[in-house]
C-alpha cells in the first residue's frame, strides 16, 4: 500500500475513495486546501472527513473499498463516522478465485541469520525458559510459587536462562472432555510444553480436576525426560511439599538446559504471531502495512508470518483467499468464517460489535473499516496454509490462524502453534508482554509513541509524519525483529512483563 497523498492535514489512501483521514484534530470551519472544502464539524485525529458529498445508501470508501454505507446524507466537509455510517446489509464474497503460486524464497545461501537456540529435534528458539503449567487453576498457586522462587535468583543467574514462566490459568475442571473448549485447553498446555522457546517443562496438576495429565500425555504420545516432568499436588502431599518438589526437579533441569549457547542459525527458523490491539484509524496506514512489508522479508527468507484474529479480517477476506495456493486453504478461510458467524448468531451477537469504544475513539467506524487496516499486517505473500486455534503449524511463510480478536487469546493460541516471536501493532497502546515470546509493539503515530515510549518498541507515525516510507519502516521492524530474535530485549522484557497472558480461549459450557 502506498499513500497516495500525505498532506499537513489529511492522508488520501486511494483516488476512488470518498474520505480522507485527519492527520491533525481539524477545528469546524477550518480550510483543508488538499481538499479545497471546509471543514464543516470538528474532526478529531486520525478520523474521517468526506472528500465529496455521499448519499444515503451509497458505499463509504476508503483503501479503495467498502467501509460501510451512508445512514443519512453526509456533506463534502462532515465527519464520517458511526454517527452516520453503518454496515451494509451483506458484504459476503464467497466466491473462490483461482489459486496463486506459492511465493518464492530466497535460497538457503542468501537468507538472513540470528542467534538462536537449537533443540535437539531441529526447532530453534529465541528464547530460552523453563515453563511450570497447571493443568487447572488449583495447581496455578503452586505453579507461581516454584516461578517466584527461581526469578531473580542468584542460582538463575548462573545459567543462560531467560527465566523460568508460570503459565497458569482459570480453566481446567467442570468442563466437558468432549468440548472444543477442552480441546483448545489440552492444546494451548502441550504447545506451550513444546514450543522451541521453552527448553524444559514441568506440568502440575491437583489430582481430581477434569483435565488430568494422563488423558494429556496419553493424547499427545507423551512421555516423562529429563527436560519434561509431571506431578499431582494429591499425590504429592499438600501445596509445601509440592513447591518443594517442583523446585527440585527444576533444579535438576537447570544444569543441561542452562549451559546451551546462542548458534547462528537462518531466519527460517522465526515464526511471528502478527496482533494489533487498541487500533486506531491510523492502524491500516502506518504500523499494520509496514508489519506487513517486513512480513513479506520474513516469508522471502524462508521464515513464518502468523495472521490471526478473525473477526478482525471480516470484510477483509476476500484480499486474502484471493492469495490462497489452493482452493483448499481458502475454502478453510471461508468456513473459519462461516463457523464466527453461527457462534456470534447463538450468542445474541454479530461481528460488527467487535470495534470497541476505544477504537471508535481512535476513528474506526466499522469491523469493514478494522478488518482492511488489520488485514494489512499480512504483507503480499501467498497465504500457504490456514490453521485452527492452537493447532501445530507446519507449513512456512504466510499463513493464518483461526482465533478471536481477543488479544491474550488469539496470542496464546499463536504460541501455542509455535509462535517464537510476536509483532503487536497498537495506536491507543498497550502494556503486555507475552513469555516466553518476546513480543515487540509498534506505534502506530507518533503521539501515543512518546506518551507510552517505556513500553512502544518501534515508532511507526513517521509514515504519517512523512518522515518514513512503508518500505522503509517494514525493513526497520525486520532488523530490529532480528536482534530482538537474537538475545536483544524488547521493552516488556526489559521490565519483566508478560507472565499473565496465557489465556487458553474458553468455548462451551462450564458446569
Amino acid at each position: 500500500m502506498q499513500l497516495i497523498t500525505n498532506t499537513p492535514t489529511v492522508v488520501i489512501l486511494s483516488d476512488q475513495d470518498s474520505v480522507a483521514v485527519a492527520r491533525r484534530a481539524l477545528e469546524r470551519g477550518s480550510h483543508v486546501e488538499s481538499l479545497a472544502l471546509d471543514a464543516l464539524d470538528d474532526i478529531p485525529a486520525g478520523h474521517k472527513i468526506a472528500r465529496r458529498a455521499i448519499a444515503s445508501g451509497e458505499a463509504v470508501l476508503k483503501y479503495g473499498q467498502v467501509i460501510g454505507v451512508a445512514s443519512q446524507d453526509i456533506a463534502a466537509g462532515a465527519h464520517v463516522h458511526t454517527h452516520n455510517v453503518s454496515m451494509p446489509q451483506n458484504h459476503a464474497n464467497n466466491q473462490l478465485p483461482p489459486p496463486i503460486e506459492r511465493t518464492p524464497v530466497l535460497p538457503p545461501e542468501q537468507r538472513r541469520r540470528f542467534m538462536g537456540y537449537r533443540r535437539p529435534d531441529g526447532r530453534v528458539g529465541t528464547r530460552n525458559y523453563i515453563g511450570i503449567l497447571s493443568t487447572v487453576n488449583c495447581s496455578a498457586t503452586v505453579s507461581r510459587a516454584v516461578a517466584a522462587h527461581f526469578n531473580g535468583s542468584e542460582l538463575l543467574k548462573r545459567y543462560n536462562i531467560d527465566g523460568v514462566v508460570a503459565l497458569t490459568h482459570g480453566s481446567g475442571c467442570a468442563i466437558n472432555t468432549e468440548s472444543e473448549g477442552f480441546k483448545f485447553l489440552e492444546r494451548s498446555i502441550w504447545g506451550y510444553a513444546c514450543n522451541p522457546n521453552i527448553a524444559g517443562a514441568l506440568v502440575i496438576g491437583l489430582g481430581c480436576e477434569t483435565n488430568q495429565i494422563s488423558s494429556l500425555m496419553k493424547r499427545y504420545n507423551i512421555s516423562e525426560g529429563p527436560n519434561f516432568r509431571v506431578f499431582n499436588i494429591q499425590n504429592a502431599g499438600g501445596t509445601r511439599a509440592s513447591i518443594q518438589r517442583a523446585i527440585e526437579q527444576v533444579t535438576e533441569m537447570l544444569d543441561a538446559i542452562g549451559r546451551l549457547e546462542r548458534t547462528s542459525e537462518s531466519v527460517e527458523h522465526i515464526m511471528v504471531g502478527m496482533q494489533c490491539g487498541g487500533s486506531d484509524g491510523y492502524s491500516g496506514i502506518t504500523a499494520n502495512p509496514a508489519l506487513g512489508y517486513a512480513a513479506d522479508l520474513l516469508a522471502q527468507h524462508g521464515g513464518t508470518a502468523i495472521l490471526s484474529e478473525t473477526p478482525e479480517i471480516y470484510g477483509a477476506e476476500h484480499l486474502l483467499i484471493a492469495r490462497a495456493i489452493s482452493h483448499e486453504v481458502g475454502q478453510k478461510l471461508l468456513d473459519r468464517l462461516t463457523w464466527w458467524e453461527e457462534y456470534t448468531r447463538i450468542n445474541g451477537a454479530e461481528l460488527n460489535n467487535n470495534p470497541s469504544p476505544g477504537n471508535k475513539a481512535g476513528g474506526l467506524t466499522t469491523i469493514l473499516e478494522k478488518s482492511l487496516g488489520a488485514a494489512a499486517k499480512g504483507g503480499t505473500s501467498s497465504l500457504n496454509g490456514v490453521y485452527e486455534w492452537g493447532e501445530p503449524i507446519t507449513e512456512r511463510g504466510f499463513v493464518f490462524m483461526d482465533s478471536p480478536g481477543y488479544d491474550p487469546v488469539s496470542v496464546t493460541g499463536q504460541v501455542a502453534s509455535g509462535a517464537n516471536m510476536i509483532c503487536f501493532t497498537t495506536g491507543r497502546g498497550s502494556v503486555s508482554g507475552f513469555k516466553p515470546a518476546p513480543c515487540i509493539k509498534l506505534a502506530t503515530n507518533t503521539e501515543m509513541f512518546r506518551k507510552l515510549e517505556e513500553d512502544m518498541d518501534i515508532n511507526c507515525g513517521g509514515i504519517v509524519d512523512g518522515e518514513l516510507s512503508i518500505a522503509e519502516a517494514g525493513q526497520k521492524i525486520f532488523d530490529i525483529l532480528i536482534e530482538i530474535a537474537s538475545g536483544e530485549p524488547s521493552k516488556s522484557e526489559l521490565y519483566n512483563y508478560g507472565d499473565n497472558e496465557f489465556v487458553p480461549w474458553q468455548v462451551g459450557a462450564v458446569t
